[in-house]
């Protein structure tokens, strides 16, 4: 952590030196007053920026060098065939698109390798299954660490804990008939349907991807896991009637739901199993 914040640190300095830089030309631009020279001097400086973004730094430094070799036959040129005065603050731009290149070049350098750090950020976080990739929703490992906090708030407060786990009746016939398009909309609309249908302070999970197996954790009772999980039938019966690519497939959720009973369960895995067995008893309507 504290090296990104080094890093985005650096970016931003580098990106204050980079504005200076250029308000600085710009005024000297105008003190000497030379349009068509500055003009053309700043298009070849903007090109050198750029060369050094795409190309690298030493690309961008040696573009700037042959930039620096050409101004000094431009002005050798102007002074000996055109007897023409060049202005002595037109020497800035010797040094300027060096510094300019080389002060962009830092900003960017310093943003990819933040891009980098969050990108492994988020690569470790998928890797340990705390969260599923495609929905964004927290998975089994996440389940389980949880429930653990749910049970102790269970033996501290004696609040009931209840899971509701949620499956699509089915599932392997249906999925020979749905193209891969198909699969990854469902699996999103029936994720967005618990989510959205849920309390604020309940849970939800995507426990599997391949039989796809959605679960929630909840402070409640059988009877209040029963109207939540009512409502997200019907939540769902209405989002699939609006789904276009799903329509022509008769698709149907099946619930399982179990509550924590200590004397019979012994850790979450118990309170788990135990919701997944109870959806064999749930005929869909």
């Amino acid at each position: 952590m504290k090296d990104d914040q080094r890093v985005s640190l650096g970016a931003d300095l580098y990106l204050l030196l980079f504005l200076a830089l250029f308000s600085i030309t710009a005024v000297l631009m105008t003190l000497t007053q030379n349009v068509w020279l500055n003009t053309l001097y700043l298009g070849l400086t903007v090109i050198l920026i750029l060369l050094t973004y795409f190309f690298g730094l030493i690309v961008g430094l040696s573009a700037n060098l042959l930039f620096i070799f050409g101004q000094i036959l431009v002005m050798i040129a102007l002074n000996t065939i055109q007897h023409s005065e060049i202005p002595v603050l037109m020497i800035f731009w010797l040094i300027m698109p060096l510094l300019l290149s080389a002060t962009f070049y830092g900003m960017n350098h310093n943003q990819i390798k933040l891009q980098k750090s969050n990108a492994k950020l988020r690569a470790d976080i998928m890797a340990r299954g705390a969260f599923d990739e495609e929905t964004n929703l927290r998975t089994t490992v996440a389940y389980i660490q949880d429930a653990q906090v749910f049970l102790e708030t269970n033996r501290r407060f004696n609040l009931p804990v209840t899971t509701v786990i949620i499956r699509i009746r089915y599932y392997k016939e249906i999925r020979k008939m749905m193209s891969n398009e198909q699969y990854l909309e469902l699996l999103k609309l029936v994720s967005e349907t618990i989510t959205t249908t849920t309390r604020n302070n309940d849970v939800v999970y995507l426990l599997e991807q391949n039989d796809p197996t959605w679960a929630i954790l909840l402070f409640s009772n059988q009877d209040g896991a029963k109207v939540a999980a009512e409502r997200i039938k019907a939540n769902f019966e209405a989002n699939l009637r609006e789904a276009v690519n799903l329509k022509n497939l008769e698709i149907l959720l099946v619930v399982g739901i179990a509550s924590w009973t200590p004397e019979k369960m012994h850790s979450p895995y118990d309170l788990m199993n135990t919701g997944i067995k109870e959806i064999e008893y749930d005929v869909a309507q």
